[in-house]
């Protein structure tokens, strides 16, 4: 089926990512609904931060072009992926104590026991939910892919850094600021113990690799770590606050962008 750009309340949705959707229902022989949108983006060729963002953060306008398209979408998604869109909008308003399991399967439309069901606990759908909102997945991508130069792959971990920050609902952000006000809660520590090992396997990896082959300074690599993303994830956290502030006049993401990669790689880069 040929599709051109079709209108999900007022957003066009690319026709290219209204064919991957359509193409990998068929390939896979379920409705478009129970497609995830990691294979809908792994088919149009994107990352799954790009798709969120063509989608404007929401899968259900994925559904309503299909639907447009004349193609029914299928009906309602699984628990699972409710239960996580449903998670990731209480986080983002109400911040991360406030996603409780009750809480969490009213605004799905299921039953607490579906969500044990599905997750066996709390703990594994707040992992979820931050495994699809935050850049982990793409990063790590990025990572084992064909390696770009230093440059190249911090600029690209910053841009998916940026996008998870960006992106509504803004999970992210509402998580961060759980873990700096409440940093010994059990939830928080069960997200970090379960993340950390993860980002040391990825991005540490990588720049112990950088740093073993000469093109990285030697340094302990947590700060190093922390010298990549950390003023990436302080200005784009304030920005919000800021942007509109007289007098602010801030450069573009993209701008904001070279700049950090640029300092970062005058930091610790050998020559």
């Amino acid at each position: 089926m040929n599709v051109s750009n079709f209108e999900s309340q007022g957003k066009a949705v690319p026709a290219d990512v209204v064919q991957a959707a359509l193409d990998a229902a068929r390939d896979r022989g379920v409705p478009v609904a129970e497609v995830p949108l990691v294979v809908v983006a792994e088919r149009a060729g994107i990352s799954r931060s790009t798709l969120l963002r063509r989608l404007g953060g929401r899968r259900d306008a994925l559904d309503d072009a299909v639907r447009a398209a004349g193609v029914d979408p299928g009906g309602h998604e699984p628990v699972r992926v409710r239960a996580v869109d449903a998670a990731a909008v209480v986080i983002s308003e109400r911040g991360l104590a406030a996603a409780t399991l009750e809480r969490v399967a009213a605004a799905a439309g299921c039953s607490v026991h579906s969500l044990y069901a599905s997750f066996g606990g709390r703990d594994e759908l707040l992992y979820s939910v931050y495994e699809r909102y935050s850049p982990a997945l793409d990063v790590e991508a990025v990572l084992k892919g064909p390696r770009a130069d230093l440059a190249d792959t911090v600029r690209a971990i910053h841009r998916l850094l940026v996008d998870a920050l960006s992106r509504e609902p803004r999970v992210l952000p509402a998580m961060m600021a759980d873990a700096l006000a409440r940093p010994e809660d059990s939830s928080v520590q069960a997200m970090y113990q379960r993340f950390f090992p993860r980002l040391l396997d990825g991005v540490g990896r990588w720049l112990t690799e950088e740093m073993a082959a000469g093109r990285v300074r030697r340094m302990p690599l947590l700060p190093l770590m922390h010298q990549m993303t950390g003023p990436v994830l302080f200005h784009f956290l304030l920005r919000p606050a800021t942007e509109h502030l007289p007098g602010a006049d801030l450069p573009t993401p993209e701008e904001t962008i070279e700049v950090f990669t640029q300092t970062f790689l005058r930091a610790v880069a050998t020559p």
